[in-house]
């Protein structure tokens, strides 16, 4: 029979520690898989913009992220980590009238692998699909003659994704998530626009949590985004982000992990589109501070975007 991963994991790392150091450090890698995704909404600069309705978008994303340091209440993890991830999304949209609002119902499939390497290697190397994601953006104001827009996205998570309790290492979550965002664009000059954005995640339980099967709860978490688009040309421009993730705390098995995330992060980028109709947008990113959890040295964001 397979020896279950994270059972080795514990007793390679932890040979004289009590389970609980496992089980918060379990928590502390389970919530940094995915890092800023499994605590917030991370968007790109003008997601927020409403478009015509009748118009339709297609894009597909790549993500590529290392981490090599860990971290708890703020102190760095003695040891030698390596958490790698490759992930594509493929997402849909369509805009429409509602109500005299426009309306984007859409949604977003993540896929991909994740690789634990030095001192977690025993984590091993999983692929598979993540949790499917449903939103739909409200635009309560939509002034496209000034680059104005305000709009409200609810967020629901399916837990549809592969999930193996046996693993250390999943794309799927197990749980429910839900989120609610608020955007705001609007210009600061005639080349330089501005995007602001907040968002509450609520989770629901994970009942089949590590090899136990223990259940796992986790606080509400919110997260602050800014960017600022500096306009080159009609087509082509050049933005840069910053980000704050704070709350989240874990509860496994009715004992609270003290790891509420407090991440903050920077991204600078740009985007182009090569047609009317397709555009290409590259972004890099990494946390700047991180006070529980994985912190990323690296993150590199690719999107195609085509607008039929």
């Amino acid at each position: 029979m397979k020896k279950n991963k994270i059972n080795m994991y514990a007793t390679n790392l932890f040979p004289n520690q009590k389970k609980s150091s496992f089980i918060k450090l379990s928590a502390l890698i389970l919530g940094s898989v995915l890092s800023h995704s499994a605590l917030a909404v991370d968007v790109d600069a003008g997601d927020y913009t409403a478009l015509p309705a009748g118009t339709n978008l297609a894009m597909v994303y790549y993500q590529d992220a290392s981490r090599d340091e860990l971290y708890s209440g703020g102190n760095k993890v003695a040891g030698d980590y390596s958490l790698a991830s490759d992930v594509g999304i493929l997402r849909g949209i369509h805009f429409m009238e509602l109500g005299g609002y426009i309306v984007d119902p859409q949604f977003l499939l993540p896929f991909g692998t994740l690789d634990a390497g030095k001192d977690i290697a025993a984590l091993g190397e999983e692929s598979g699909v993540g949790d499917l994601i449903l939103a739909a953006t409200v635009w309560l104001v939509n002034k496209p003659e000034d680059n104005t827009y305000f709009g409200i996205t609810p967020f629901i998570y399916l837990p549809t994704g592969t999930y193996d309790n046996k693993e250390g290492l999943n794309l799927g979550e197990n749980r429910y998530k839900f989120a609610l965002q608020a955007g705001y664009i609007t210009n600061l000059t005639d080349d330089i626009s501005l995007d602001l954005l907040a968002d509450v995640m609520i989770y629901g339980e994970n009942d089949e949590f590590g090899a136990a099967k223990t259940t796992m709860k986790q606080e509400a978490s919110f997260q602050l985004q800014a960017f600022l688009r500096y306009k080159m040309n009609p087509s082509w421009d050049f933005r840069v982000g910053l980000s704050q993730t704070f709350g989240g705390e874990t509860e496994v098995n009715g004992t609270k992990m003290d790891d509420a995330a407090e991440i903050a992060k920077v991204s600078v980028g740009t985007a182009y589109f090569i047609s009317p109709s397709i555009q290409l947008l590259a972004t890099f990113g990494r946390d700047l501070a991180v006070e529980n959890g994985f912190s990323e040295d690296n993150r590199l964001n690719l999107r195609v975007l085509k607008v039929f």
